[in-house]
């Protein structure tokens, strides 16, 4: 997994790993969740890989849109 370079202190996610159809995410309280194109769609995917590479705005994101649309929690 890749840290999440994220400015601001109130982020939940720490780390993220970037598949072809999916991303894991790393929350502070060490739980990963796996967003997938089925269980999130396309769009949302790639919402959330391009600001999981920019280190901004995913826990948000997270929060307002795909909460509880992971494919499986790790």
């Amino acid at each position: 997994m890749q840290s999440y370079k994220s400015t601001s202190q109130d982020t939940g996610v720490i780390a993220y790993q970037i598949g072809k159809n999916s991303i894991s995410i790393k929350f502070m309280d060490g739980s990963v969740y796996v967003y997938s194109v089925k269980s999130a769609g396309a769009k949302a995917i790639a919402d959330m890989k391009a600001l999981a590479q920019k280190g901004e705005g995913l826990t948000t994101y997270i929060n307002q849109h795909v909460r509880e649309h992971y494919e499986v929690k790790l």
